[in-house]
């Protein structure tokens, strides 16, 4: 890429690693100090956005001259964010709470640019509707996937697309941990071109 900017991810979490190295801009990581809990009452998808940006800010406080990323997903049951499940019992719960329902994903993504004052964000909105799941099922997925860092619990990405019936989204990866279709557009705004591997 024929540019002087630093892209940087304000993320430790190696789907999204993996999602932004499709774009095939370089990019460092930087983990962002960020508290990632819940104000009283705050809907999921407010969560999301305020996280996101929260992350992006971050890091750009420390890196100004770069264009940083930021993003973040909250998963959502009948008005109710579903954490991480960080162990299985939790995963357990979650799945069995999930089974035969429609879970909405909301992943979030702030690009901050501060030497040039920009920042902008979007928000991503995934429909998921899982099957009906027998508990020999959820035990069987969880020991073969072990997805307790992911809100939800199921890695769509591995075998976690077996618990599904349907997806709804306009930007697919999403569902994933970062929406690269708004992350595009994003960076177009900031003057990073994919397609053109070029920056302003």
């Amino acid at each position: 890429m024929r540019t002087q900017t630093r892209l940087i991810l304000a993320s430790t979490s190696p789907y999204r690693q993996e999602l932004l190295s499709r774009l095939r801009l370089p990019f460092d990581v930087i983990a962002p100090d960020v508290d990632e809990s819940a104000h009283a009452a705050e809907p999921p998808a407010a969560l999301a956005a305020r996280l996101a940006h929260a992350k992006a800010q971050a890091v750009a406080a420390m890196h100004p001259n770069a264009v940083v990323i930021g993003s973040d997903q909250v998963a959502e049951l009948d008005g109710v964010a579903l954490g991480k499940p960080g162990h299985h019992e939790a995963a357990v719960q979650q799945l069995r709470a999930m089974s035969g329902r429609q879970v909405i994903f909301h992943t979030a993504v702030t690009v901050v640019r501060a030497d040039h004052h920009f920042e902008a964000s979007g928000l991503a909105r995934v429909g998921v509707t899982f099957r009906a799941l027998s508990d020999a099922e959820i035990e069987h997925y969880l020991h073969a996937d072990r997805p307790y860092d992911c809100a939800g619990s199921a890695k769509v990405e591995s075998l976690g697309i077996a618990l599904l019936q349907s997806v709804e989204s306009d930007d697919p990866t999403a569902l994933i941990g970062l929406p690269l279709i708004r992350t595009c557009a994003l960076l177009r705004q900031a003057g990073i071109e994919p397609l053109l591997k070029t920056a302003s």
